[in-house]
């Protein structure tokens, strides 16, 4: 069941249900129908009417609907690293898919939260606020309703801060900077990418976190979000991610690219707590970075 806490723009004493659910939770209008035709829309413990009722600030408001998916529950290994009734975070391994798709439906992150959520007897469908490359481990956001990922990333703008550890052959010159370097499309690829002036606007801030001048550990904060940033801007530098053949790096230590979020932080859509989750570097990375 969804559960919200009335808090209106502060020109207005009340607003229509319809009103405040599409134009301040993120709720789609096929959502709203949903909502509208389901029966079980209350406020304040008493249901009502969603199409003709009027809310005021400190309203609460309960509603129940069927969430249809076309992602099939597995019984799959789930790190949950931080979960309440309205998000939750995980550390994907590396080698799994976020999202299922029409080749590979099973095995992914998606059908595990699935399947969590089956056992905990919660219906919810699979609403990741972002994503992880197949091969990159660490931590993964996923809203439990679709008006707390509109929360978390309201007019496609995340909220969220995202930190990465990576390994990188050599040393970084400076030891410490910002990569700033528009990304494209490296056509006609449909999968790579590249520093390009007409590309979007990306940067990347990091700072040597460990080296011994052949083998770098490196820590990296996203501002913007785009497709292999990190991968990219790491190539662009000369410095590859170790295990990314396809942007130059060897895979003599480790068959992936050496990439992890191990970091998040945010402040909670709903409690305003201020959150930070961590995931340890997982046994591929440690390993290396054990003899640095």
């Amino acid at each position: 069941m969804t559960k919200l806490i009335v808090n209106l723009p502060k020109a207005l004493e009340t607003m229509p249900a319809r009103a405040f659910l599409t134009q301040t939770q993120g709720i789609s209008n096929t959502i709203w129908k949903r909502i509208k035709h389901s029966g079980t829309f209350k406020v304040n413990g008493k249901l009502v009417n969603a199409a003709r009722t009027e809310l005021r600030e400190g309203d609460v408001v309960t509603y129940d609907i069927v969430r249809p998916s076309n992602i099939t529950p597995e019984d799959l290994p789930l790190d949950i690293r931080y979960e309440d009734e309205w998000l939750m975070i995980v550390n994907k391994p590396a080698g799994q898919l976020v999202h299922p798709t029409t080749q590979e439906p099973s095995g992914t992150l998606g059908n595990a939260v699935l399947y969590h959520y089956m056992k905990q007897n919660e219906s919810h469908a699979f609403h990741p606020v972002h994503r992880l490359d197949r091969e990159t481990s660490g931590l993964v956001l996923i809203a439990k309703q679709p008006q707390i990922q509109f929360k978390l990333s309201p007019k496609g703008v995340k909220t969220f801060h995202r930190e990465y550890l990576a390994l990188i052959p050599g040393e970084l010159t400076p030891p410490a900077g910002t990569v700033d370097a528009p990304i494209a499309r490296a056509l006609p690829s449909i999968i790579l990418r590249k520093v390009a002036p007409e590309g979007k606007e990306a940067r990347t801030h990091y700072d040597t976190v460990k080296t011994n001048h052949d083998l770098s550990l490196v820590h990296l904060v996203l501002e913007t979000g785009r497709t292999h940033q990190i991968r990219v801007h790491m190539a662009h530098l000369g410095h590859p991610l170790i295990g990314d053949d396809l942007y130059g790096g060897t895979c003599e230590l480790i068959s992936r690219q050496a990439l992890h979020a191990f970091r998040l932080s945010f402040t909670h859509p709903m409690t305003g707590e201020k959150l930070v989750i961590t995931a340890p570097l997982p046994s591929d990375m440690d390993r290396i970075v054990s003899v640095l």
